[in-house]
């Protein structure tokens, strides 16, 4: 591991701490959910952070059928992997909380339905890499697949916007300002960099990874 990578990754454990320390020790009580809210200084990075994962595997995926630069087809393929992951966590913590808030665990909300289908087509964008043999021929099946993808994330971000849904509108990237209090705002914000910063350092060791492979299979 490089001295980069590295103090990358320590880099974003003490952004992911001071996170930590404003969501559950700065951050007031929400007035209306209470403790619950607290669920949403990783439910909404984990969102945005896949959503940028996702369009690093778009403009990669551009970049290889263009050039068939095999470092832009390690980075769409880890960037892939990586987005899956926190679109899993944003999954995952919001029937967390939407348990207490709905009174369910899940529904086929619209925001809800959206994700899971963008969480299962990049799914199947890392196991269409893995099915086929030929490296080349899968890495512009994926390239194809990676862009084609790219236009379920408009559609996951507005489903609030443009159907009735129990989910409550973007906390951020929404149109307007955000109705919250300041102190909400920045413990959101720590959260999100330190989201920004671990998605970094995940993307640089996979990538490293891949190429390590590719060297050993070459």
């Amino acid at each position: 591991m490089s001295g980069l990578q590295r103090g990358l990754g320590w880099l974003a454990v003490a952004s992911l701490t001071a996170g930590i320390v404003m969501a559950l020790g700065v951050a007031p009580r929400e007035a209306t959910q209470g403790n619950v809210q607290r669920i949403m200084y990783v439910h909404v990075p984990a969102i945005l952070i896949a959503y940028l994962a996702f369009a690093v595997v778009l403009v990669a995926s551009v970049i290889y059928l263009w050039r068939r630069a095999a470092g832009a087809d390690r980075l769409a393929h880890a960037s892939a992997e990586v987005g899956v992951v926190f679109t899993g966590i944003n999954i995952a913590t919001g029937s967390i909380w939407g348990k207490p808030t709905w009174g369910t665990w899940w529904t086929w909300d619209a925001r809800l339905t959206s994700a899971s289908i963008m969480f299962v087509i990049y799914l199947g964008y890392l196991l269409l890499r893995a099915m086929i043999e030929d490296r080349e021929r899968g890495a512009r099946f994926a390239a194809v697949l990676g862009i084609v993808a790219a236009l379920d994330i408009p559609l996951v971000h507005f489903s609030v916007y443009w159907w009735r849904t129990l989910h409550q509108p973007s906390t951020l990237l929404r149109p307007g300002p955000a109705p919250m209090d300041p102190t909400f705002v920045v413990a959101l914000t720590i959260n999100l960099v330190a989201f920004a910063l671990l998605y970094a350092y995940f993307l640089a060791r996979r990538v490293r990874l891949l190429e390590r492979e590719e060297q050993v299979l070459a």
